[in-house]
């Protein structure tokens, strides 16, 4: 599948900090170890809709991992999925009677124009669910050599990952039973599905059903399931125990949880991930935004509405990536305020010295990505620059540059 076109990022002189992140499995920031070449994979769209804030917001997050490390030196090898065959997407489709194909087509190219336009840096490997299916079924077929994965007795050709073989399960989420059952059920998972060993275990091939679209395979015609497809694309391209597993909090049970038990059951090592990191949620107004609210703020449409994206990006790392925080129009008047006044200071012919403003630049975004510091230290540099001035030609370039390289934000 083809990802998006690259910005330029320019050097910095010198060389960034190790980067330190918030592990969700064991609950403590602690530093990213990568080797020349950072791994990382970050879970992507179901192409049903357009990307909104929420999206932005995590593509946001880990663009930035992506530029703290190829500051601090690292090659990076960041991979990302579309789920471009799930039940949404069909159900979606159906809604609307359109195509499932050309709908999920549509919607990913948008996305691709979205993170273009808020200069993401794009996956090396972007990787569609159906390009994946041989890989995935490769898999469940070890799953079921192995036997952690069974097929139900009801004539489908549905088969299950049996969760009771994992000895791990549950050691990314850290969540009780009651909890993981009621995530389950709100997030794809099918508990109550007769003929199934544990009301938890999911789906790894959904045998094909009258109306839907499937594949022919060795398991019987079907579509994989969601969780198995991840863990088939980053087996594939990054291997085992790479360096960060990314997406919403939303995905922390069941998909990543689900996802990690899959490639240590089939490998035989851990972990699937060394970090799992987990951007919070977009609210609006106060509110949770959802779709079943009807409440989502779609980037392509302030797009549409002439909003700078420069001012959406700043918007969206004004608050910590972890934290759930809510869109307001104030919001958003604030973040366009603040980057005229960028851009008003290193348009100055001089300005106060950058090098202290890129060194605590980089500390900042090394201790678990502190964009609110990172753009208060930045505001101080343009309030001295338009206020008290400066004698520095080089200093306005160099700020300019940190914006860009470090926070991607073109000023």
């Amino acid at each position: 599948m083809q990802s998006w076109p690259a910005p330029d990022v320019p050097r910095l002189p010198g060389r960034g900090q190790p980067l330190r992140l918030r592990d969700t499995a064991s609950s403590r920031i602690r530093p990213t170890e990568p080797g020349p070449t950072a791994r990382m994979y970050v879970c992507g769209i179901t192409p049903y809709d357009a990307t909104h804030l929420g999206h932005a917001a995590t593509y946001l997050a880990f663009d930035l991992v992506n530029r703290v490390w190829r500051d601090a030196g690292h090659d990076v090898h960041y991979v990302q999925n579309v789920t471009d065959i799930d039940d949404p997407l069909l159900e979606r489709a159906l809604r609307d009677q359109d195509d499932w194909m050309v709908l999920g087509m549509r919607e990913t190219a948008l996305f691709r124009e979205d993170m273009t336009a808020l200069r993401v840096l794009p996956p090396r490997d972007y990787i569609g669910a159906v390009e994946s299916i041989p890989e995935v079924v490769a898999l469940v077929e070890k799953l079921l050599a192995g036997d952690v994965a069974y097929r139900l007795d009801d004539g489908s050709d549905d088969i299950y990952f049996d969760v009771s073989t994992a000895p791990r399960f549950g050691s990314e989420s850290n969540l009780s039973h009651e909890a993981m059952l009621a995530f389950f059920g709100e997030r794809g998972g099918d508990p109550d599905r007769a003929g199934k060993r544990n009301r938890l275990d999911p789906h790894l091939w959904r045998g094909a059903r009258p109306g839907e679209p499937s594949w022919e395979s060795s398991l019987g015609p079907g579509r994989p399931g969601w969780h198995i497809e991840c863990t088939a694309i980053a087996l594939d391209r990054l291997g085992m125990s790479f360096d960060v597993q990314g997406g919403g909090s939303d995905l922390t049970f069941p998909h990543h949880e689900m996802s990690a038990v899959h490639a240590e059951s089939v490998t035989g090592e851990e972990p699937f991930a060394r970090h799992y990191v987990h951007a919070g949620m977009i609210g609006l107004d106060g509110s949770k935004m959802s779709k079943s609210r009807g409440n989502l703020v779609f980037v392509s449409r302030l797009r549409g509405d002439r909003v700078d994206p420069m001012a959406i990006r700043t918007a969206l790392l004004s608050g910590h990536y972890r934290a759930d925080r809510s869109w307001t129009a104030d919001l958003l008047d604030a973040a366009q305020a603040r980057l005229d006044r960028w851009r008003a200071a290193v348009a100055s012919p001089a300005g106060p010295p950058a090098e202290d403003l890129l060194a605590g630049v980089r500390r900042l975004l090394a201790d678990d990505l502190d964009t609110v510091g990172a753009l208060a230290a930045v505001d101080r540099w343009a309030e001295d620059a338009l206020t008290l001035g400066g004698d520095d030609p080089a200093a306005p370039p160099v700020v300019q540059d940190i914006l860009d390289a470090l926070l991607g934000i073109a000023v």
